[in-house]
């Protein structure tokens, strides 16, 4: 079994063969080819060695569990061959799925023609697990085979699987049921997966012609029929429709436009600097329907101020100059950056990605990064996320533009999906903006039960002298508080309205009550946006 995995010109089949992937699904079913079953056969050790990116751990584990011939663990075998992208005997693969037969995994194009024996990948098959706010989740990803198993740098057509920057925006999508829903720049078809399971209708796009083929076997290979694929760039393919929820995770990698750079397409969109960001945000409200949610992810440059002298040099001036263009509809607009990259090392992660790591191919092409990055004097990259709502003026209560751009760099809070806390979030803000300031005084708000407080004290002191709210889920915000926002967070356990805490505190505090209001409705307001304290059910 030394033979190397083969580098397929096409995607595996699927509208041609339905009874071929029909076969496969049944077989990796019967096998239980799932993420706990492999877990559980190579061990947690190997399981986050693999998610280093290096696979020996896992082979020798698999190859323990096989016989002389490589056979005797069906799932071992499939294991070996379809997410360690390594040869298995031919006789080994015929008893792993005996339904599709080593035939029929040829046609559908999933392996090469046996060679000795042998036989070799033609892509990575793995299982995908995952939590949403509908409930546990999986399916099988096929994608390209990895720069590990081909042994060199990507091909510019490489169809990526599920990734990191994929899973952290699965875990942001929003899932309230929905008619309609556009997933732009599908790739594998990961996301248009995951808007199936909340919209009746699915359309998703790409540029690629192969990511379209793995996308559209993907989703026969899980059974899910409710996902049209269009191909073409951006909403090109879209023009003139709009959707209930857009989802994308656009080719947002900044990559120089010189000679000798690759151009890979699921992560290059085809334009200088954060132009492929600036264009997705500036259109998609176009293609929502009143309340309809756009969410992405995405990267966008500082600038230095004297190279760019239309804006501050802060990256959030020009994100808020393309989503309120002259002439576009207002937007509600949210913003999450979560990390930023200098030049240097926003080339070298990308460079890495690509499958270069080092001499003089990977020098050459951190010159031709620096360089693009000094012609618009760029100082810094920020990543984050981004999500849009259409106003609506009927609904209740009423969506309207508003902007909340944030730099929030602490882990997340308690693992899950963030796609809830979104959806809470949203409600939320769209409630309190749509309160006057009698209504909020009038409400009794309680404490979310993820909230927790710290207080810090001196040694021997009676008062502390740092209190600090928690949130547990979500973003994981801290909040440091005064002394009476700490007294009136506490006092807030629905019971009591607003305007009776802030009474009962002017009087504690021999503070002015109107001074007191003037201070805590807008405090109020925000811990409700950020979800620490929690409207009444409507």
């Amino acid at each position: 079994m030394s033979a190397s995995p083969a580098s397929s010109p096409s995607a595996p089949a699927s509208t041609s063969v339905p009874h071929l992937v029909e076969a496969l699904r049944a077989d990796l079913a019967a096998a239980g080819f799932g993420v706990d079953t492999l877990t559980t056969l190579w061990g947690d050790a190997a399981a986050a060695a693999l998610h280093r990116g290096h696979r020996v751990p896992c082979l020798r584990a698999v190859d323990r569990l096989l016989d002389d011939s490589g056979s005797g663990n069906r799932l071992a075998v499939l294991a070996r061959l379809l997410v360690l992208n390594s040869a298995v005997s031919e006789v080994a693969l015929a008893a792993a799925l005996p339904t599709l037969t080593v035939p029929g995994a040829v046609t559908l194009g999933i392996v090469a023609e046996p060679v000795g024996g042998s036989v070799s990948p033609l892509v990575d098959l793995r299982p995908y697990s995952f939590v949403d706010s509908t409930g546990v989740g999986g399916w099988w990803i096929a994608s390209d085979l990895g720069e590990v198993a081909v042994g060199r740098p990507l091909r510019e057509d490489h169809v990526l699987g599920v990734g990191g920057a994929s899973t952290t925006l699965s875990g942001l999508i929003v899932h309230r049921p929905v008619e309609a829903a556009l997933d732009l720049g599908t790739g594998c078809g990961i996301q248009a997966l995951h808007l199936s399971r909340h919209a009746a209708r699915v359309v998703a796009t790409d540029i690629s012609t192969r990511a379209l083929d793995f996308a559209r076997f993907n989703a026969a290979l899980n059974g899910v029929d409710s996902i049209e694929f269009r191909h073409g760039s951006l909403f090109d393919p879209v023009e003139g429709e709009v959707f209930d929820h857009i989802v994308s995770n656009p080719p947002f990698v900044i990559t120089p436009r010189a000679p000798g750079v690759p151009r890979y397409e699921y992560r290059d969109g085809g334009l200088d600097g954060d132009a492929l960001v600036e264009s997705v945000l500036s259109n998609a409200v176009r293609h929502l329907r009143p309340g309809g949610i756009a969410q992405m992810l995405g990267n966008w440059e500082y600038r230095d101020q004297n190279a760019d002298e239309n804006f501050s040099g802060d990256a959030f001036d020009r994100i808020r100059s393309w989503v309120a263009s002259p002439g576009a509809e207002p937007v509600d607009v949210w913003v999450v950056e979560r990390e930023r990259q200098d030049p240097a090392a926003y080339a070298e992660t990308w460079i890495r990605d690509g499958g270069t790591r080092t001499g003089d191919a990977a020098d050459a092409l951190e010159n031709a990064w620096l360089d693009d990055f000094a012609t618009r004097g760029v100082v810094t990259v920020g990543f984050g996320y981004v999500t849009l709502r259409r106003p609506d003026a009927i609904a209740s209560p009423p969506i309207v533009p508003g902007e909340r751009f944030e730099r929030l760099s602490r882990p997340v809070g308690a693992a899950g999906s963030l796609g809830g806390h979104l959806e809470h979030a949203l409600e939320a803000r769209a409630r309190i903006r749509s309160m006057d300031d009698d209504e909020v005084l009038a409400t009794a708000f309680v404490v979310a039960p993820d909230v927790t407080e710290e207080r810090h004290y001196w040694p021997g002191a009676d008062d502390p002298t740092v209190m600090t709210l928690r949130q547990g889920g979500g973003f994981g915000r801290t909040t440091d508080l005064a002394t009476e926002t700490a007294a009136f967070v506490g006092a807030c356990d629905g019971t009591l309205t607003t305007v009776a805490i802030i009474a009962a505190l002017a009087e504690i505090l021999d503070a002015d009550d109107a001074g007191l209001r003037h201070v805590m409705l807008p405090l109020v307001r925000e811990l409700v946006e950020t979800g620490v304290l929690l409207l009444p059910v409507a």
